[in-house]
């Protein structure tokens, strides 16, 4: 655990102030997920990731961390709950990782805060006719950053007796039926303010969809891992998750997908690693983790192991520790 500022300054420094702040964001709430998944595993790792999982709360709670989306919508996302400002990328993660402190053994010490991140959240979420708010002023909404808040409010409902399951279960409902792209069957990439955007789907954010639909709605998730194998999947020269269906990419860069070699989207092969394990598909995910290796390269030393690109892109290493251990314990984690 390290001071907010350190941590900030160990995101790389070119991809600009908003890039950091993400990253960042992304950074403590994976690792928080993958102690909370880590602790369901092993039981006898909860008391530690407990008390790890409060500290990244702090660090995320921290007027550093917050300040990337204080300057995007000249609001702090914390002191302006009452407001009407969407905030959904910082405020999602926030109570993602409360839930999972929460879920796995913490105190109350963050409940009224959860109660309020959640309530601002949810009601956001219900003003919108689309059930979808954006994650900065001026852009188009980012379902994977939506699905977040879908996420979070999932598990709120099971710590409190199914509040805001209903807007869970409209949302899910939705984008089964306005929200797939035609093309490939995926849930879209992007949506505009008349709920459809021409964009293509994107593998990164594909995946990632795949992956948090495993914590809301399994089956709906498997539908999609299935067409996600169909149209990005590729297994040569090296098995993983491609960024464009559509068309080739030998060399390129994209600042959600990572650098693109050979096609293949770095973000994309990590999050489908976690679909892959949440549905023991170990044939698939052994090779994921074969192209993780080769891109990554783990070192070894005093028991412990390291990929040696988490130097470059620490969000990368802790993405992939929270894909490796998304193991399926419970059936659905959202009230009925």
């Amino acid at each position: 655990m390290v001071e907010p500022l350190q941590l900030l300054n160990e995101m790389p420094g070119g991809i600009g102030l908003q890039f950091q702040g993400e990253w960042a964001l992304y950074s403590c709430s994976m690792l928080a997920e993958s102690l909370s998944n880590m602790a369901e595993l092993y039981p006898e790792t909860k008391d530690d990731a407990v008390a790890t999982i409060d500290s990244l709360i702090q660090i995320v709670k921290s007027p550093e961390l917050r300040l990337y989306d204080k300057l995007r919508w000249d609001e702090d996302p914390l002191e302006s709950l009452e407001g009407d400002k969407s905030h959904v990328s910082y405020l999602s993660h926030l109570a993602w990782m409360i839930g999972n402190y929460r879920r796995i053994g913490g105190d109350n010490k963050y409940k009224q805060l959860h109660d309020s991140v959640c309530e601002a959240m949810n009601r956001r979420i219900q003003q919108s006719p689309l059930l979808n708010i954006p994650t900065y002023p001026d852009e188009p909404i980012y379902v994977p950053d939506m699905m977040v808040a879908i996420v979070a409010l999932s598990d709120y409902a099971r710590l409190n007796d199914c509040k805001y399951s209903s807007t869970v279960k409209a949302w899910i409902c939705r984008s089964k039926t306005e929200w797939l792209d035609n093309k490939t069957g995926l849930l879209v990439s992007f949506l505009d303010d008349n709920g459809m955007r021409d964009t293509p789907v994107k593998g990164s954010y594909a995946a990632l969809n795949c992956y948090y639909l495993t914590k809301i709605d399994a089956e709906f998730a498997n539908e999609q891992y299935d067409k996600l194998k169909i149209h990005f999947r590729q297994s040569f020269p090296a098995t993983g998750i491609r960024e464009y269906h559509d068309h080739s990419c030998w060399l390129g860069m994209d600042i959600d997908a990572g650098p693109i070699i050979l096609n293949l989207s770095p973000s994309g092969t990590a999050f489908a690693i976690g679909a892959a394990t949440y549905f023991n598909d170990i044939k698939f995910r052994n090779s994921l983790l074969k192209t993780a290796e080769i891109a990554g390269h783990t070192v070894k030393w005093n028991n412990k192991r390291h990929y040696l690109l988490g130097d470059i892109a620490l969000v990368g290493e802790v993405i992939t520790l929270a894909m490796r251990t998304n193991y399926r314990i419970n059936n659905l984690r959202y009230c009925r």
